[in-house]
């Protein structure tokens, strides 16, 4: 039976604060992502019902190597995570974040996204243009307010994250910008929006607990 389930434990989604018809990073990451081959037959072999990396590798007809490279990269892109019984499956909301990720910031008003108005909104949309960080804010409230962003729209609750992968969606933001993703990584440790344990991340349930302004 395909696994067509939606896991509902990935909600992460990458940087996402288009100012015109622009996308965020993560969405103009995918074509890329799907470029190479093996990374399409091993996506199609996972939503067909191939549930571990020995069925990928032979439903998608790719060796052991390929399969774990395809796997891995489509793992860090969030596209493809494991289920509860701990087989492979599509991460069906990863695709609607991402979506969502594509729309004006006023079109997502129900998604928590920054409306035109909001004092919180203009905070970000000062500081993060296009999905990128441009500077943090001298003011620590300030500063707050654009790190809670990027935390709720770069990790989901619960997942746990190594650090590479913690540190490849943080230099999506850091492009181009003032602030490394070193000292951005440090910065949200320190706010609580990740909990770090033998280098692994996860951000809290609980969105309330850190970050407040």
């Amino acid at each position: 039976m395909p696994n067509d389930r939606s896991d509902a434990s990935v909600r992460a989604s990458r940087p996402s604060e288009p100012s015109e018809p622009s996308q965020s990073s993560a969405l103009a990451a995918l074509p890329g992502l799907f470029a190479e081959e093996s990374r399409v037959r091993a996506f199609a072999a996972v939503a067909l019902g191939a549930g571990d990396a020995a069925g990928v590798a032979r439903a998608a007809g790719l060796s052991a190597k390929e399969t774990a490279g395809a796997l891995r990269r489509l793992r860090d892109q969030g596209v493809v995570t494991s289920g509860g019984d701990g087989e492979l499956v599509v991460a069906h909301d990863r695709f609607r974040e991402l979506a969502r990720a594509g729309r004006p910031a006023t079109e997502a008003a129900g998604d928590r996204a920054v409306g035109e108005d909001d004092p919180a909104g203009i905070v970000v949309r000062t500081f993060v243009r296009d999905g990128r960080l441009v500077r943090l804010p001298a003011r620590w409230t300030r500063k707050k307010v654009v790190l809670r962003h990027i935390a709720e729209r770069t990790f989901a609750p619960g997942v746990e994250y190594p650090e590479r992968t913690v540190d490849e969606k943080l230099r999506a933001w850091c492009e181009d910008g003032e602030v490394d993703h070193v000292t951005l990584r440090r910065y949200l440790v320190d706010l609580g929006h990740l909990r770090r344990s033998d280098g692994i991340y996860s951000r809290p349930a609980d969105p309330a607990r850190a970050g407040t302004a």
